[in-house]
């Protein structure tokens, strides 16, 4: 288990997350953020002192903090595992902004109590905390999937060709990895590591990289006498991309030049008797 107090400062502008870790966040102060599966959704609360929130691994989400005083408490997936009674399958906590729950909230105060004199009890007590902890965070909340079906190479290939075929169906959206998890029925942390078994990069990756090919095949098709600037913007609209800024970062990255830098080339190379590219 890991217990760790954070002072987290105001941001300017939302940031997408992907919660790595099963975490139980205690506000210690009361505090704001806002957060939502879509930047353009993101939903604001305010936070009192003592609020409890239940973070699941693999969600992923657009989150922007006002100023926060929080207790964040990690605990293993071993104790997890011991807490579930050695059952088959995957244990994954829900997720929960607003945990109400005496039992919890007793031990997180215990738990605080440690962090403020420094963990004077030492590791066995830290060890029993941890224990009760897991006990009652899977009785009240947690689910249980069955351990899914693998493959050597990552996701089946038809499960593979779904997923790809959904991205490019849906590029100029603003896509979420749990989407994503959903059309093929595995969690999300389960379908992350499978896909990059199976293409050799992440889901946002792909995703790029994908809106990138879109958008390199618009760019070789546009027409000479639209304002260049003005075209790259609709492009970038066009394949998922928030800003032309963004884009044009993005696709310097993968193709070596700008977007107008590409068209450029593209529309000089073209032959003025046919329209093919030479």
């Amino acid at each position: 288990m890991r217990v760790v107090e954070n002072v987290i400062k105001t941001e300017e502008e939302p940031r997408i997350c992907v919660q790595c870790e099963q975490v139980l966040a205690t506000m210690l102060q009361p505090g704001s953020y806002e957060s939502g599966l879509r930047r353009s959704e993101n939903d604001q609360a305010r936070v009192l002192r003592g609020r409890m929130i239940l973070c699941q691994r693999g969600v992923e989400g657009w989150i922007r903090h006002g100023e926060l005083h929080v207790l964040n408490i990690v605990v293993s997936d071993a104790a997890l595992a011991g807490a579930s009674d050695g059952k088959n399958g995957e244990v994954e906590l829900c997720h929960s902004v607003n945990v109400v729950d005496s039992r919890v909230a007793g031990l997180v105060a215990a738990l605080n109590a440690e962090v403020i004199a420094r963990f004077p009890s030492g590791q066995l007590l830290l060890d029993s905390l941890e224990q009760a902890l897991a006990v009652a965070l899977v009785d009240g909340y947690a689910v249980r999937r069955p351990l899914p079906r693998s493959y050597r190479g990552g996701l089946s290939p038809a499960h593979l060709r779904k997923v790809k075929e959904w991205v490019r169906a849906n590029m100029e959206e603003e896509l979420t990895l749990r989407e994503m998890a959903q059309l093929v029925d595995l969690s999300i942390s389960h379908f992350s590591e499978m896909f990059r078994k199976s293409t050799g990069e992440t889901p946002h990756q792909f995703v790029l990289r994908q809106r990138v090919e879109r958008a390199k095949e618009m760019l070789r098709t546009a027409e000479p006498y639209v304002a260049v600037e003005a075209r790259v913007l609709d492009i970038a609209i066009a394949c998922g991309f928030k800003t032309q800024q963004h884009f044009a970062r993005v696709f310097r990255r993968l193709c070596g030049l700008s977007p107008t830098e590409y068209r450029q080339e593209r529309q000089e190379s073209r032959d003025p008797t046919s329209g093919a590219v030479i």
